[in-house]
């Protein structure tokens, strides 16, 4: 079938099916799916990291179709998380996940002045977490020791859109030098010879020094953790469109090179790229977010370098609508076999941003996507 015509007949599935789904959740924060209902994460634990999916979602549909039920849902969603911008240990690396997707959204959709003042209070935030020697923004919190102080980790590299919109709504480039600095440390870092990234780097928080770097989420040191590699396309990719900086989109290439040359001929995504042979074990989040990144990065360095990205990404998509999701109305989450980390107990279930990425992805091929990065 036709790309167009199929992503179009993909969009209207999508909205049928969350029609219903958003009825069923209006009030709810969701992570996952308990016997195909979403969960809800609004008393579980405000601060998790994936708090703002749903409301982003629910932006991404109100704008497409309009509807009410979307925008309510999506404020609601909001507002909730005020609660944790008032929670010191609750705030982390996370600012961009959480409020780029609601508050700043928001903002820019109905230039609310309290969605716009949220945005800025999160990116200040973020900031406040750059570490000047090692030219990082820290990860995760600890309890109090230090001991995560040094820690750096890839996905951070989708958190810096808050700050470059920040810069680009005071003109205060302070944003700007930090969100910089930490992706031209990531590139230094992370970013392996062969295109692979490392998932978490740890410095030392005193004097910059690079100190080691750990599997995290995928299989083991030295490895491929798929979401990893999809971070990184991304949010290079999204330095750059922020920056017009070619260093930053010739990073991202590298990094999809090396994840389009790795695609299995199923075109659904491993955990990990260098996972045991006999391991079977897929991640189809990390899937929707590369397919996201690379019909970015195609579209940034033109159609003909970018044929590869856009072909890969549409292979990808094909693979996930039509083997790995879920179109019954009775069931709320769309896509199936997302895995958080490789050496998690539980693997292969729903989570809320494998939707959101989807979603995204098919309005970047209908042209009804709202750009929230």
């Amino acid at each position: 079938m036709n790309e167009k015509l199929w992503a179009e007949e993909v969009s209207d599935r999508i909205k049928q099916k969350m029609s219903v789904v958003a009825e069923r959740n209006r009030h709810k924060i969701p992570y996952t799916t308990e016997k195909g209902i979403y969960d809800d994460w609004t008393a579980k634990n405000i601060c998790w990291w994936t708090n703002g999916f749903w409301g982003g979602m629910m932006w991404q549909l109100y704008c497409a179709t309009g509807a009410d039920i979307y925008k309510d849902a999506a404020e609601e969603n909001e507002k909730k998380l005020d609660i944790n911008l008032m929670t010191a240990e609750g705030m982390d690396h996370d600012n961009g996940f959480k409020w780029l997707t609601t508050a700043v959204a928001d903002y820019r959709i109905t230039g609310s002045g309290e969605a716009r003042n949220r945005g800025l209070l999160a990116a200040d935030n973020l900031a406040g977490r750059f570490n000047p020697s090692g030219r990082f923004i820290r990860a995760w919190n600890d309890g109090g020791d230090g001991s995560k102080a040094g820690w750096a980790i890839i996905d951070c590299m989708m958190n810096l859109p808050i700050l470059y919109w920040a810069y680009e709504e005071l003109g205060d480039p302070r944003y700007l030098h930090i969100a910089r600095s930490h992706a031209d440390m990531t590139m230094e870092h992370f970013v392996r010879q062969d295109g692979s990234v490392k998932h978490i780097v740890e410095f030392d928080p005193l004097t910059g020094e690079y100190k080691k770097s750990y599997a995290g989420q995928g299989y083991k040191e030295g490895s491929s953790w798929t979401r990893g590699q999809a971070w990184g396309i991304y949010g290079f990719t999204l330095s750059y469109l922020h920056t017009k900086d070619k260093k930053y989109v010739e990073c991202a290439r590298k990094i999809a090179d090396y994840f389009v040359s790795n695609i299995p001929e199923s075109r659904l995504v491993p955990v990990d790229f260098r996972q045991p042979a006999d391991c079977m074990l897929e991640d189809s989040s990390a899937a929707a977010i590369a397919a996201c990144g690379m019909l970015e990065l195609a579209r940034a360095v033109g159609e003909a370098d970018g044929a590869r990205y856009h072909e890969a990404a549409v292979d990808m998509l094909r693979a996930l609508t039509e083997k790995r999701c879920n179109w019954t109305q009775e069931c709320d989450n769309i896509v199936e076999k997302c895995t958080a980390a490789f050496h998690d107990e539980n693997h292969e279930f729903s989570i809320i941003y494998g939707d959101y990425f989807l979603i995204e992805a098919i309005w970047k091929l209908t042209g009804e996507e709202l750009f929230i990065w």
